[in-house]
């Protein structure tokens, strides 16, 4: 029987098929999934923040604890760094001021680091659904890889 998994903000999960991840208001948030397509088991991050400053106390709140705790856990269910796809969602920016540094948002720094996290341990980044002022909801389907966002006002697509 297949469940859907709930990821709340600053968590990550990991499963496999036939299991289906869930994320819900990714909007300054990054939502980063790896997928082994070999094996059909994945994870999902839903990261607060870019890095954390405190190595004593990891937290998946921040991109590179998220990042690197839950592709240990991958790992560990025999999953292949080889095999991995990873796709990004979120990083909007979602109150603007007039005047406002886009480069400076929490979600444009949120993107920023996710991507070069993902570039340090040697994965390509397969798809990914970032910026603009609009919150996403995500669900990766581990039977077959498929992330489908939702979007108020956006409309839905697989990605």
């Amino acid at each position: 029987m297949n469940a859907s998994i709930k990821i709340g903000i600053a968590d990550y999960k990991v499963s496999k098929s036939p299991d289906r991840l869930v994320t819900l208001g990714l909007g300054s948030c990054v939502g980063i999934t790896m997928y082994d397509q070999i094996n059909k088991i994945g994870g999902l991050a839903h990261i607060m923040l870019p890095k954390n400053n405190n190595p004593e106390k990891r937290s998946p709140k921040f991109a590179d604890d998220a990042i690197e705790d839950m592709l240990g856990e991958l790992l560990k269910m025999g999953v292949r760094t080889r095999n991995i796809q990873t796709k990004i969602i979120g990083g909007a920016q979602m109150f603007s001021f007039a005047g406002a540094n886009n480069k400076k948002s929490v979600g444009h720094r949120n993107v920023v680091a996710v991507k070069q996290i993902l570039e340090e341990l040697k994965f390509r980044i397969k798809a990914e659904d970032t910026g603009g002022t609009f919150g996403r909801t995500i669900e990766l389907n581990l039977e077959n890889g498929e992330l489908r966002v939702k979007t108020i006002g956006h409309g839905e697509k697989i990605i």
